[in-house]
């Protein structure tokens, strides 16, 4: 009988480990998912514009918890999961709630419904992402997204908000209108129409400058006129998806 034990690798066991900073973007995405599960929390309470705030600071950390991964080269099988997760909180159920809470509670039935669609669109539409993600098939265009995104997608469907807070009234259309906006937006999710995708877009030398000024006026626009900045950025999103569209489809 050997009584011997395994002699461990320090090296093996030191690469079970990792250190606190890589932790940095599940951190990111938990505060993200606190944030949605609070915008939901606001909703209920009337706290509309704080509550759409709050969704938008999730689209933020959306928008980072990926980038730092991969800067800090943690990327994991949990933390993609993670983040899914949340998108689908985030984007898919909060903004629905929300948007029902806001005007479509008095509404018949088709206000749920719209609601209903929405969510589901949104988890089919993430489902897509994750198989395509895992796929070990490259050969997609990796400069367009399929469908819009769902913070994308999150963002165009409290458009009528935006419009509402900016011109400081109630809903400004009729209750079938925000349901079919909303079930528009989460058929935009998962349409095969290609949208353009920021993390492969590269900038000539010569025209940073150009883009950082762009940057600077929106985030003034932003910071001045919150809410009719946010309502233009949506349409703008919205016209930039029609545009390339057909130029997309010469390079197909």
């Amino acid at each position: 009988m050997n009584d011997e034990q395994p002699i461990e690798d320090p090296k093996a066991r030191a690469a079970e480990k990792v250190t606190l900073i890589q932790l940095l973007p599940n951190v990111l995405t938990v505060v993200a998912i606190c944030a949605g599960l609070t915008a939901i929390r606001f909703g209920l309470q009337g706290s509309y514009e704080l509550a759409v705030q709050l969704i938008l600071l999730a689209a933020v950390l959306d928008g980072l918890d990926g980038r730092l991964a991969r800067a800090l080269k943690s990327e994991s099988g949990m933390g993609a999961e993670l983040d899914s997760l949340a998108d689908f909180l985030n984007f898919g159920v909060a903004p629905g709630l929300l948007i029902y809470n806001w005007a479509l509670e008095d509404s018949r039935n088709f206000g749920w419904i719209a609601v209903l669609v929405f969510a589901v669109c949104a988890v089919v539409r993430l489902a897509r992402f994750n198989v395509m993600r895992k796929s070990e098939d490259k050969a997609h265009d990796n400069a367009y997204f399929t469908g819009v995104p769902s913070p994308a997608g999150a963002l165009l469907a409290m458009l009528p908000m935006y419009l509402s807070f900016g011109l400081g009234a109630g809903p400004l259309f009729p209750d079938l209108v925000l349901a079919a906006w909303l079930v528009l937006a989460g058929l935009a999710m998962i349409s095969r129409i290609p949208t353009w995708s920021f993390k492969t877009t590269r900038i000539s030398r010569q025209n940073v400058k150009y883009v950082l000024v762009g940057v600077a006026f929106v985030g003034a626009a932003v910071l001045t006129y919150a809410w009719i900045s946010l309502a233009l950025v949506c349409v703008a999103y919205v016209a930039a998806v029609i545009i390339m569209l057909p130029r997309k489809r010469r390079t197909s």
